[in-house]
């Protein structure tokens, strides 16, 4: 009886914690597959070029590095867009995919 009741135990902590994951994952695929093209670290990429003439050093240009987007700022540059970025449609990237990457692309505390 007391394994029994470990083992459930056990496997909840391991489910709340895959679900803990879940969206953090869930927003580093939709930055890879949408954004990482244009988005990703190094000279190959033309938005982070673009952010790096901007900012000379200012703010890191590659999106991941950065520490001040927040999920509202994140939100309206996608949906709305952004010099030569374009907005990206509900049926591109949902709402609930947008959120994810939002929280992804949010400063973390330690």
């Amino acid at each position: 009886m007391m394994r029994t009741i470990l083992a459930v135990g056990l496997v909840a902590l391991v489910a709340m914690g895959a679900q803990a994951q879940e969206p953090h994952a869930r927003g580093q695929a939709v930055f890879e597959n949408w954004c990482a093209p244009c988005h990703a670290p190094g000279a190959r990429h033309p938005g982070t070029q673009a952010l790096e003439v901007l900012y000379k050093g200012a703010k890191p240009a590659a999106l991941e590095q950065r520490t001040d987007l927040t999920p509202e700022l994140t939100r309206a540059f996608v949906r709305t867009g952004v010099s030569v970025m374009p907005p990206f449609r509900k049926t591109e990237i949902s709402d609930p995919d947008l959120d994810a990457l939002a929280a992804y692309l949010a400063p973390r505390t330690p």
